[in-house]
């Protein structure tokens, strides 16, 4: 596929076709990112086959209590995949990664959270060769729909200098039918670990500040009494069209689409198997232009299509 946006506007008006008629909650793009969780939804009809035909008596209804549904709960997942794609594009040098983090969530809608990577070739900046993500977001109801207002700090613990910045973003999700959709906007504003530091074909501008924005759509379908629900997630990144201060890019090529086609199968609570097709359109003319860096150690493209294998566990 290689196509191209004339302008971020037009960008937009894809997010908004695959946002119409109504958007839902986020179908993970299994380690493609920090806010790459898989949540299972039991449907009214699935919910209904749990109950017993007579439901038991407990000591609080005896006593005319109900139970107290907590104010704040912590959830969590643990991730082992053959490789970390960001956006299309390998952090991990096509190897193995380990992910985890966790989120604090408040009943008013408020979150707070965290979540980590090891990091190696494109993706590193030296240190601990980490990437840690500190993120926080308010999530309330619009329609039919859920609205997710956010931000998230990437950091590079004893990393290079000049390597963090932060990232907005903002989440539509809804569901039709048996579909979930969300539609993403994320801007990250003008920041110097966002700059074109070292421009294709120009002399070094050390200082330089960039911004960057990513739209992305995202579907799921649950199948009805199974395990088994099939994802898709298209993406479009529009930023540094050269290398950054240390030497990579949030959008490596100024301008491409990203994509995956998945399959997560959850055989029991809390654990979810997954398998995504993913690839993005950056030509190889393109990415020969920012070599030896955009490359793994061994010289091959890191954002070719690949299959990405992944366990994660949940609670």
């Amino acid at each position: 596929m290689s196509i191209r946006f004339a302008s971020a506007a037009s960008a937009v008006a894809l997010a908004a076709c695959f946002a119409t008629p109504a958007f839902a909650g986020e179908a993970a793009a299994a380690t493609t990112g920090p806010a790459a969780d898989t949540e299972t939804e039991i449907t009214v009809s699935e919910t209904a086959a749990l109950i017993p035909a007579i439901a038991p008596i407990t000591l609080a209804d005896a006593m005319g209590q109900e139970e107290d549904t907590p104010a704040i709960t912590i959830s969590g997942s643990a991730t082992l995949a053959s490789d970390y794609r960001f956006r299309g594009v390998s952090q991990s040098d096509e190897g193995i990664a380990v992910q985890g983090g966790f989120t604090i969530s408040h009943e008013s809608g408020a979150y707070i959270g965290t979540w980590g990577s090891n990091l190696a070739g494109w993706g590193t900046f030296g240190g601990s060769n980490t990437e840690l993500d500190i993120y926080a977001g308010y999530k309330l109801p619009v329609g039919e729909g859920t609205l997710d207002l956010g931000g998230t700090w990437f950091m590079y613990p004893s990393g290079a200098d000049t390597t963090d910045f932060v990232e907005f973003y903002a989440k539509l999700g809804g569901a039709v039918g048996p579909v979930s959709l969300t539609a993403t906007v994320a801007y990250a504003p003008q920041q110097e670990a966002l700059g074109n530091a070292f421009p294709v074909g120009a002399p070094a501008d050390p200082g330089d500040k960039e911004d960057n924005l990513y739209l992305a759509a995202d579907a799921a379908y649950g199948i009805a009494d199974t395990p088994v629900t099939l994802k898709a997630h298209l993406g479009y990144s529009d930023g540094n069209p050269g290398l950054g201060p240390n030497g990579t890019s949030v959008a490596p090529t100024g301008t491409y689409f990203d994509w995956l086609l998945g399959i997560d199968v959850v055989p029991i609570s809390g654990l979810t198997l997954s398998v995504a097709y993913v690839d993005t359109d950056i030509a190889e003319a393109e990415a020969a232009l920012i070599r030896p860096n955009f490359a793994t150690l061994d010289g091959d493209s890191i954002s070719d299509a690949t299959v990405v294998f992944s366990i994660t566990a949940s609670f």
